[in-house]
């Protein structure tokens, strides 16, 4: 989180469409814990922006001139000391999208017809370091990008996983929740989290979305 965490979380927004811009922001500066320090209507103003304001979230629009939603989150994230964390918006549920906001870096993909209220919970999961992505669209993907691929080897670092981490990844990549996990496995929610830690500590990942395009490129997991 950025220094200016004591104020609250920062927010840039970024979107052509300048009703749903304002909306957007509107709801923001209803809470207490949230501000937004700056929207654009573009691309390359969001990349610029995030850069000077260093904001806790960069909240994206996919389709925006000069510069679209995906290609500015590689360019933010690319940017040196970078820690704001980038969510991507759509108003169309493509997988193509999916996939490209996840291999940009996107630390969750959203649609717009989000209500308010999980739209406001993705952002302050976003700025602790989580992921965020539908959980239908998560299970379509995967099977859309494993369906009829002849799994690769598999990866020497799997092999450093224990058994139950290995099926705790399993479960995370099929998106299954902690507390979904948890009561699969009839275990606490504690120990799923640290199951989840160590596997990603153990394949190098960044979080829960990074987990799940490892699971289907790997073919760890099968429709």
């Amino acid at each position: 989180m950025n220094d200016t965490a004591e104020a609250g979380l920062t927010v840039l927004l970024a979107d052509d469409h300048a009703l749903f811009r304002s909306g957007l922001r509107a709801v923001l500066d209803t809470q207490a814990d949230l501000t937004c320090v700056a929207e654009v209507a573009d691309g390359r103003a969001a990349v610029s922006e995030a850069g000077r304001l260093r904001p806790d979230v960069a909240v994206l629009d996919v389709r925006m001139p000069k510069l679209d939603g995906l290609a500015a989150t590689e360019a933010i994230l690319a940017q040196p000391g970078n820690r704001t964390k980038v969510l991507v918006l759509t108003t169309y549920d493509s997988d193509d999208y999916v996939y490209r906001a996840l291999r940009a870096g996107a630390s969750g993909f959203l649609l717009k017809s989000l209500p308010p209220e999980e739209m406001l919970s993705a952002v302050r999961v976003a700025a602790r370091g989580g992921a965020l992505i539908d959980p239908s669209v998560t299970r379509r993907l995967v099977a859309r990008f494993a369906a009829g691929i002849e799994p690769p080897e598999e990866p020497p670092e799997v092999s450093r996983l224990t058994s139950r981490e290995r099926e705790v990844l399993l479960l995370v990549a099929n998106a299954f929740s902690n507390a979904e996990i948890a009561a699969e496995l009839r275990v606490g929610e504690e120990t799923v989290k640290t199951h989840v830690s160590r596997v990603l500590a153990k394949l190098g990942l960044r979080d829960r979305v990074h987990a799940v395009a490892y699971a289907y490129r790997h073919g760890l997991v099968r429709p």
